[in-house]
């Protein structure tokens, strides 16, 4: 993974407004390289700097041991929530998702 990758995606992530998220998969679309589990890694290795919280699994879950921080980010920002059978707290992905992040060019993608 390079560094120019990482810097596209922690950029997009700083794009998310508070209140909104997108998923691991969105981001690696709008990056243009790589798959959901590659921005997982750079979000592990290098998201502490960036507000991690706003970027989700696909079902609007955080990692199981991120649950209980992300969840006091969410309610600060007030994104909107639900709680799932099983009593975790997701993001209602139909409310906020963002819907802003800009594709990066194709001369420009990382490879």
């Amino acid at each position: 993974m390079d560094d120019a990758y990482v810097e596209a995606v922690l950029h997009r992530v700083e794009q998310v407004p508070a209140g909104r998220v997108t998923t691991y998969g969105e981001l690696a679309d709008a990056v243009g390289a790589g798959g959901p589990r590659l921005v997982g890694r750079v979000m592990s290795q290098h998201g502490a700097g960036v507000p991690w919280w706003r970027v989700v699994r696909a079902d609007g879950s955080a990692p199981g041991f991120l649950v209980d921080s992300a969840a006091r980010h969410w309610r600060a920002e007030g994104t909107p929530l639900v709680e799932r059978p099983d009593g975790r707290v997701c993001v209602d992905l139909r409310r906020a998702a963002a819907d802003h992040l800009q594709p990066v060019p194709r001369g420009q993608r990382p490879r």
